[in-house]
């Protein structure tokens, strides 16, 4: 459930955080004292991880715990997927993050009293999730049974340097007398039902709720090796029952102290430990190093990938520990150095945007041959897929800040583009069509419906594509891979559409679904057809390009795709002529064809604990009525800003915003941008506060399943494209800002081409700055300026822009008549509830 159901009731303060326990810190997460009451929450708050490797922030100690879970990208169990009513073409194969094996356990015994934080006697806590090193740290006193006082320090980072390591350190001293210590360092495969108590784990509970992934009721990882190595390495490895992917994880163990010790150490099938007894003596600590690896594979037999174990293991043995906290120092410089976006005078907001920042690095810094998950790796929710969000929500923000990112999640698109080009077989059409939801490149949506009918992926992959090549002009990358994504997607748009003569000759698309998916399978849909017509249009531009530039490349590319001038032309005429809905009548652009002819949701008079609207009403209801779960039109709006006037934009914002749920993370932060760029500056910065703690609020119920990695892409969207205004159409890069009058004056970092320019944004000007790179062209409200390295230029602001107070209004502006004369009313359909044992409750 929504912890502030209603679109338009903001948070009962602007600060939603407790503050007693969450202090300000506007480069950490801070926590200072122990709640076992939202476990999942913090769970998934103080996450680490780097792109490939993601360890959800439970306790060393392993209990208590909400959900245990550590994740590879891309590491994934198959499913058969058993249709009740089966029909050709549906999804076949269900994908499934695994919950790999945890080697995050590192269990204290004084006096042989385990440290269990939800019945410890702590006379201080501290926990703090490190924004500038990556580094989680916690540290505590804690007072035993016996009246002993115990100063335990840990830390734990996933490396940015070292893609495949993780790196736990643990600090323990007696402070009161001595006493015998036992650190039990531990391996274990959770995904296979066990803790280290041997209890069936919940880490991939089950539910109704589409948002959380897939149960398994049969073992998934079988056990391959095990071994144990002078005491102090362990190595275990897996292969999964049905994907067959395989999976080597490594431990190593460095103790250092002055008191007296023993190690004991053994591995078994699913499980693997080293045991450190000692004889600790007051004020003597005990410092352990914990440095694991993992390594995976779609095929590599196991004992290679424990070849790469060693060998990883060896390598940070001989650099040091503390190597490689300084490695990550550096990186993460690196990263705020590019990417840190500052509000001037707003440190809690800051705090929260830099914890959103960089949840995008460690969702997709070290990426790479993968994309970039809806939950990053901080948790199983949407079983580890990933979506159309990383291409218009994600990718922006690395497209401007460090490409390199970018490109690589490209060009895993490109590796899906054979099961893209076979999915769009079985569907009866020509080109490729992507998948809704995937990991391994197939459809892995069982319900069509609100899945595979999303044909607009083609649109927002090629969408992203063309945005990196404005910002990057990487040919090279657009010659051998991006152009084939063109081509191949405009292809399929071009056999999807038809042409019709309604007075002029239009060109149609039917039978999909946009991105709002409380509307399913319609015709026209607004947003799917002017993203096509960008498709189009932009597979013809680049292809004629290429052509200019590199007459071979252009020749190699039409003779491996078969080609041909005609093929093009037709993309070009299809893109002129697509039809884009419009009512004269309203002065809106109707989400699809046949929208305004529904009732209208009345969501005013919704009750509370009747949202999400998809877990309380049967999608065929939800489908029946004017309703939004997530922003459409107003997305569309953004992305093909250019397209619309200011008046249309505005017109169709004041019509839409009213029947949006926010029952999507995705929503919000859109909803922002375009508030900001028609005027209703308040509910903009509203709607900004909602995806900004969306999570660290957990707004929505389920930050327990993991980060919206999605709607931390949107909120730099937010600052940079809203309130910062900066648009790219056409190549070009303008600004027409709209800060916030609450705020003092933001500041953010952009790589455009070869070039980085700071930006900083008060009320009454706006300043760049080339600090690295050539001069830059750009443009301020229509003024066309260059800057050059070095040399600030500053321009002058007459406002933020236009300014609207409130809200948009409320159902009655919504409300209309159809074309034969009927009202369109506004109501709130029936529940289960409202019906008795005897029939339909009295009205």
């Amino acid at each position: 459930m929504h912890k502030y159901p209603s679109p338009h009731t903001p948070p009962p303060a602007l600060d939603p955080m407790d503050r007693t326990r969450f202090p300000v810190d506007e480069w950490g997460l801070v926590e200072d004292y122990y709640s076992g009451e939202d476990l999942g929450v913090t769970e998934t708050l103080f996450a680490v991880g780097n792109g490939y490797l993601g360890m959800r922030g439970t306790p060393v100690e392993g209990r208590d715990t909400y959900a245990h879970g550590t994740f590879i990208n891309g590491f994934h169990e198959t499913w058969r997927i058993e249709h009740a009513e089966d029909a050709f073409g549906l999804a076949r194969v269900g994908q499934t993050i695994v919950n790999v094996p945890d080697t995050k356990v590192m269990k204290i015994y004084v006096d042989d009293e385990p440290l269990l934080l939800a019945d410890a006697d702590l006379e201080e806590y501290s926990r703090v999730l490190s924004f500038r090193d990556g580094m989680l740290t916690r540290e505590l006193i804690w007072r035993t049974g016996s009246g002993k006082r115990v100063r335990i320090r840990t830390r734990r980072m996933v490396s940015f340097a070292e893609r495949h390591v993780a790196l736990m350190t643990m600090t323990v001293e007696l402070l009161d007398g001595d006493a015998p210590i036992v650190i039990s360092s531990q391996v274990l495969n959770r995904q296979d039902g066990k803790d280290e108590y041997h209890v069936r784990s919940a880490a991939m509970g089950e539910g109704t709720d589409p948002r959380k992934a897939e149960s398994f009721d049969r073992r998934v990882l079988e056990p391959q090796f095990k071994e144990v190595v002078n005491e102090t390495r362990l190595l275990l490895g897996y292969r999964t029952a049905e994907s067959k992917m395989t999976l080597a994880v490594g431990a190593e163990h460095l103790i250092r102290t002055e008191n007296s010790y023993k190690i004991f150490s053994e591995a078994e099938d699913d499980s693997a430990k080293s045991v450190f007894r000692v004889d600790a003596r007051e004020g003597v600590p005990i410092e352990l190093d914990k440095v694991v690896t993992y390594h995976t594979s779609r095929g590599v037999p196991v004992r290679e990938l424990v070849d790469r174990c060693r060998r990883t293991l060896d390598r940070v043995r001989v650099d040091g520990v503390e190597s490689l906290f300084e490695r990550q120092r550096e990186l993460l410089d690196g990263f705020w150095d590019r990417s840190d976006v500052i509000i001037h005078g707003q440190p809690e907001v800051q705090q929260a945007v830099r914890w959103n920042l960089f949840q995008l690095a460690q969702a997709g810094l070290r990426a790479e041959t993968q994309g970039v998950p809806a939950k990053g790796m901080t948790g199983s929710g949407y079983g580890g897929h990933y979506f159309w969000d990383t291409e218009v929500y994600v990718l922006p923000f690395f497209t401007y800040t460090t490409p390199r990112v970018t490109r690589n999640a490209l060009r895993f698109r490109y590796r899906m583009l054979e099961a893209a080009r076979k999915r769009a077989g079985e569907l009866a059409q020509l080109g490729a069509l992507y998948p809704w939801r995937t990991i391994n490149g197939e459809e892995a949506s069982a319900f069509f419906a609100a899945g595979t009918a999303q044909y607009h992926i083609d649109a927002d992959v090629s969408y992203a594509l063309m945005r990196y090549f404005a910002a990057t002009q990487d040919w090279d990358f657009m010659i051998r891979e991006g152009a084939e994504i063109l081509v191949e997607t405009a292809r399929l748009w071009e056999d999807l559409g038809f042409w019709r003569a309604n007075g002029d000759k239009s060109f149609h698309i039917h039978s999909v679904t946009g991105p709002d998916e409380y509307t399913t399978v319609v015709n026209d849909n607004l947003f799917t057809n002017v993203m096509a017509m960008f498709n189009l249009d932009a597979a013809a531009k680049v292809l004629a390009a290429i052509h200019e530039r590199d007459p071979e490349a252009y020749e190699r590319i039409a003779r491996q795709l078969n080609l041909s001038d005609a093929e093009v032309d037709s993309w070009r005429r299809a893109a002129d002529a697509m039809f884009v809905p419009f009512d004269p009548e309203l002065g809106v652009h109707p989400q699809d064809l046949h929208f305004l002819e529904r009732e209208v949701w009345d969501l005013d008079h919704t009750p509370d604990d009747q949202r999400p609207l998809m877990l309380h009403y049967h999608p065929l209801v939800i489908y029946r009525f004017q309703v939004l779960k997530q922003a459409d039109v107003v997305l569309a709006m953004y992305l093909r800003g250019d397209y619309f006037s200011e008046a249309e934009k505005r017109a169709n914002f004041e019509y839409y915003d009213p029947i949006t749920t926010g029952d999507s993370t995705l929503s919000a932060v859109v909803q922002s941008i375009v508030a900001a760029e028609v005027g209703y500056h308040e509910l903009a910065l509203r709607y900004f506060y909602a995806g900004l703690f969306v999570d660290l609020d957990d707004r929505h119920g389920n930050a327990s399943d993991g980060v919206h990695v999605a709607s931390a892409g949107g909120i730099w969207s937010c600052l940079v494209a809203g309130f910062g205004g900066m648009r790219d159409f056409g190549g070009d890069l303008t600004f027409d800002p709209r800060l916030p009058s609450e705020w003092e004056g933001l500041t953010f970092r952009l790589r455009w081409h070869d070039s980085r320019i700071l930006v900083e944004l008060s009320q009454d000007k706006i300043v760049f700055t080339v600090t690295d790179g050539e001069p830059v062209r750009l443009a301020v409200r229509g003024e066309k300026i260059t800057v050059e390295p070095g040399a600030p230029r500053e321009v002058p602001l007459d406002g933020q822009g236009n300014r609207i107070g409130g809200n948009v209004g409320t159902l009655p502006m919504v409300a209309g008549k159809r074309e034969d004369g009927s009202t369109i009313t506004s109501t709130v359909p029936r529940t289960r509830l409202d019906f008795g044992a005897s029939g339909p409750a009295a009205t």
